[in-house]
């Protein structure tokens, strides 16, 4: 059977044998008939609290937070919808949006232009946030299980504050959107090193869809109550990044009504751990790097027997990348398992390192095979991690290897996919 995977920008076939292979990917819902439409409706008729145009007063500056361009956030439609509801009240030069690149590097001007359509780059100001510089940044206080938080400071000083993103679930905070792009979206580094410490990191239920309990979730949460958001925006997109729906409101009673339905299309169940999982990164923009590819193979882990293989199937046509100092760290010890342990052994103080400890702990249990385009095997080993230019001949070889009876999970949109073994997390959350 051939199946097609969600690779760089035109995707991957890979011919797999019918009998052994199970594919898992998200409900699919068509995009809504009228995405626009969807938008305004999400910001009229919120989940929570008044319209959007009835907490804005005129006069007032407005700060609008937004994804980075490793995310595939239909800003080019969420952002115009914004400016049009507030249009009258607010002039565009008292808007400013704020790229909340969390410890990632700022986006290019033309990767803005690409991200945001010309109409929007030409007629607000547009401002990459920056953790590590300290003059754009202003103390908020504690907040959360002992976080000491510094937040952008266009942002504080706004009068309307705005976060827009998109919900799905994510590898240790439970679900994307709502509160992240508050923290560690528009954080200090500190900060972001305090919520993505070892010990949160480690927690058994900073994992794939669980929000409650969770203290990745639990202080981000916290961080966005207690700073002030006065309105928020997210969306469920399809496998084509398509908007499916739209909420709008109070940002935490608006994120538990998205985290709800993203639930719904993305958590499968399956029955049985597989010999060999094939993942990857949801394609462009998501398999940029290496980086962002670790949530791939993360979900593929879930369904994994241990001492299995995992492939990853992700672009990498930003490498690493080399900003940062995530490929320094892998390369730092002899082994996935000795790099856990020198983890746990030293305080938290590389902002890559939460990255690196979900990375190593895969690898200590299961093998990782990349498929890429533009990392060399060289590159890979350097990372503990194999190579494959042919993914079908890998996963042959693997199953034969596991001997009879042996079977392979396909999760072709990567982690758009989340499936999972024991009881749904909807009820562990």
């Amino acid at each position: 059977m051939k199946v097609h995977l969600s690779y760089g920008e035109t995707g991957l076939e890979v011919e797999l044998p019918e009998e052994a292979t199970t594919v898992v990917t998200p409900v699919h819902h068509p995009a809504a008939a009228d995405q626009t439409e969807v938008l305004l409706a999400a910001l009229r008729s919120p989940v929570a609290g008044p319209p959007l145009r009835e907490r804005v007063r005129r006069g007032q500056t407005v700060a609008i937070s937004a994804c980075d361009g490793t995310r595939p956030q239909p800003r080019h439609l969420m952002i115009p919808a914004i400016l049009a509801e507030l249009d009258g009240l607010v002039d565009p030069a008292d808007v400013t949006i704020l790229i909340a690149t969390g410890t990632h590097r700022g986006n290019t001007e033309a990767e803005l232009l690409e991200m945001f359509g010309p109409s929007v780059a030409g007629s607000v100001r547009i401002v990459n946030h920056d953790a590590r510089d300290s003059s754009t940044l202003t103390y908020m206080g504690v907040f959360g299980k002992d976080v000491p938080v510094w937040l952008n400071s266009a942002w504080v000083e706004a009068d309307v504050r705005i976060t827009t993103g998109f919900v799905e679930p994510h590898f240790f905070a439970g679900f994307s959107g709502g509160p992240k792009l508050v923290a560690p979206g528009l954080a200090a580094l500190e900060t972001v090193l305090t919520l993505h410490d070892a010990a949160r990191i480690g927690h058994e239920r900073a994992t794939w869809g669980v929000i409650e309990g969770n203290p990745v979730h639990d202080d981000v949460r916290a961080i966005a109550a207690g700073t002030g958001v006065t309105f928020s925006l997210d969306v469920i997109l399809n496998r084509d990044k398509d908007i499916v729906a739209a909420f709008g409101g109070d940002i935490l009673p608006m994120h538990a009504a998205a985290t709800a339905a993203a639930r719904e299309l993305a958590m499968r169940r399956v029955d049985a751990p597989f010999d060999v999982v094939i993942t990857t990164n949801s394609g462009y923009p998501l398999d940029q790097n290496l980086y962002q590819a670790v949530k791939g193979m993360s979900a593929a882990y879930q369904v994994v027997r241990p001492g299995g293989v995992i492939v990853c199937a992700a672009e990498c046509r930003d490498g690493f990348p080399d900003h940062g100092s995530y490929r320094e760290v892998l390369a730092s010890a002899a082994s996935p398992q000795a790099l856990l342990d020198e983890i746990a052994a030293r305080p938290q103080t590389i902002p890559d390192q939460w990255q690196v400890q979900i990375q190593a702990r895969i690898q200590a249990a299961v093998r990782v095979v990349m498929h890429t385009s533009y990392l060399t095997d060289a590159d890979l080993a350097t990372a503990h991690l194999e190579q494959t230019g042919d993914i079908a001949a890998t996963v042959a070889a693997e199953l034969a290897a596991a001997g009879p009876g042996a079977r392979v999970c396909v999760l072709p949109e990567g982690p758009q996919t989340i499936p999972y073994l024991a009881a749904p997390p909807a009820s562990r959350s």
